[in-house]
């Protein structure tokens, strides 16, 4: 298994306490928890069980034999569960020794009894937390059932669990782990494309040009070319709606009533569902990093958290009536025209990541994107502890940069309000090509962070 670090350590060192442990995992289909779950159970005594949308009686059934092949009871394998306080009774009696009952796909379990997490929570109470050797784990896709079911105030398990982990996608250091041979230019241009989700990873071959893998994603017959429609449909009562915001703020509609604009839905619908997207990490309102209460500010703009989304909206969804048709004529040409306007958007999203890598002596607070009335600037981190603020400009371009471009980053960071009188500045540069050699004569003299691709050229 690629990373998942701190994930794995968290679960191991909730094994070794040797008390009763109910834990909540979830995250977007493909996201690897399947994958994490099974890395922390090998060579533990465990008993995985994949949920799914049969009937209930054929669910507790096919769990009973499950569990009475691990526990050797020819009975229970025989015929299974009757009830579920039946299957917590048998579990909390029977385990001696510590033991991993995983849990995955718990939405589908839901579906075929609405009162399960009550159920859940009775089972729990009565039967398994008295029981130091017992570690359950409850595992699901969907975002928005898992935490209705067992995180939200109002579900019957709130406040059973005593850990929880949001899996969430790969960053781009994680994912440059599939392709370790890879050059960076092509490992960046996969995680424009696809993002962090490893099952998405797997799929590209780093071989063919990023063209014949963008051929191979407009397949028909693969999954990643009806994914982003097929999530929404697993995921909310009115895609359609939901589709129609996603495209909006993918053709640049990032202000509230720019959305209400394009989609010609009402606001409160808008905002409602805007709500639920954030939720699911789809989309995700970004602030000027000066930003102190970001609830009361009106300069929020929205943007598509998910790389894939983005290019899906993009590059796949626009065209899918001449693929229908077999021509892809018009969405070649568009990913050969475009595409690199994706990159410069996706090499300004890790730009925060690199930096911190380059400066790790100091904590950013806050690292991300300042934007006023006039004036723009890609990366701003703000340090309390120090009063350091650190400014840097970010350019996917096959032009070097220059002095020109520092000189109007400096000029530009003056209107950055935040303790102007007193802080400490760092001015970084973040290039795809490099910089010219009287800008590497100036940074040296200056003191510039020099960032060329995903590595730092110069110290300070």
């Amino acid at each position: 298994m690629i990373n998942r670090i701190e994930e794995l350590k968290a679960l191991r060192i909730r094994w070794r306490n040797k008390k009763p442990e109910f834990a909540i995992i979830y995250g977007k289909r493909r996201v690897g928890k399947t994958t994490l779950i099974k890395e922390f159970i090998k060579n533990k005594p465990s008993l995985y069980f994949l949920g799914d949308n049969r009937n209930e009686i054929t669910i507790l059934r096919d769990l009973g034999r499950a569990v009475g092949t691990y526990f050797k009871d020819i009975s229970l394998e025989k015929n299974g569960f009757s009830e579920w306080l039946e299957f917590f009774e048998y579990i909390g009696k029977t385990v001696k020794k510590r033991f991993i009952l995983a849990i995955d796909e718990y939405p589908y379990l839901v579906q075929s009894n609405k009162a399960l997490s009550s159920i859940f929570q009775k089972g729990w109470d009565e039967y398994l937390s008295q029981n130091p050797n017992i570690f359950i784990i409850l595992c699901g896709s969907s975002i928005s059932m898992m935490e209705e079911e067992t995180l939200a105030h109002k579900s019957p398990l709130f406040d059973r669990r005593t850990m929880q982990i949001l899996l969430k996608p790969l960053n781009f250091r994680q994912t440059s782990a599939f392709f370790p041979k890879v050059p960076f230019e092509k490992r960046f241009a996969i995680y424009s494309m696809l993002g962090g989700m490893p099952a998405y990873l797997i799929l590209m071959n780093k071989d063919l040009s990023m063209l014949k893998n963008f051929s191979s994603l407009t397949d028909k017959t693969s999954y990643l070319y009806s994914e982003v429609e097929y999530l929404l449909q697993q995921e909310l009562r009115e895609p359609q709606h939901y589709l129609a915001i996603l495209q909006a703020v993918a053709q640049g509609k990032r202000k509230f009533s720019e959305i209400i604009g394009e989609t010609k839905l009402e606001s409160t619908i808008v905002n409602k569902y805007l709500r639920v997207l954030q939720r699911l990490l789809l989309i995700q309102k970004e602030f000027p990093v000066t930003e102190e209460k970001t609830h009361k500010s009106k300069k929020g703009l929205y943007k598509i958290s998910d790389n894939f989304v983005r290019f899906w909206f993009q590059h796949i969804f626009p065209f899918k009536s001449n693929i229908e048709l077999g021509n892809m004529k018009e969405a070649v040409s568009a990913f050969k025209k475009d595409f690199n306007i994706i990159e410069a958007k996706s090499y300004e999203e890790i730009a925060p990541e690199l930096i911190q890598d380059a400066v790790p002596s100091i904590s950013f607070t806050r690292l991300g994107r300042w934007w006023d009335s006039n004036n723009e600037i890609d990366v701003v981190g703000l340090d309390n502890v120090t009063n350091t603020a650190l400014f840097s400009e970010v350019k996917w371009s096959n032009k070097m940069i220059g002095i020109d471009i520092y000189l109007k980053l400096k000029e530009k960071s003056k209107n950055v309000l935040w303790h102007n009188n007193r802080r400490n500045e760092i001015f970084c540069l973040c290039s795809k090509k490099g910089f010219t050699k009287d800008m590497l004569v100036l940074a040296k003299q200056e003191k510039v962070i020099l960032i060329e691709g995903e590595k730092m050229i110069n110290g300070r």
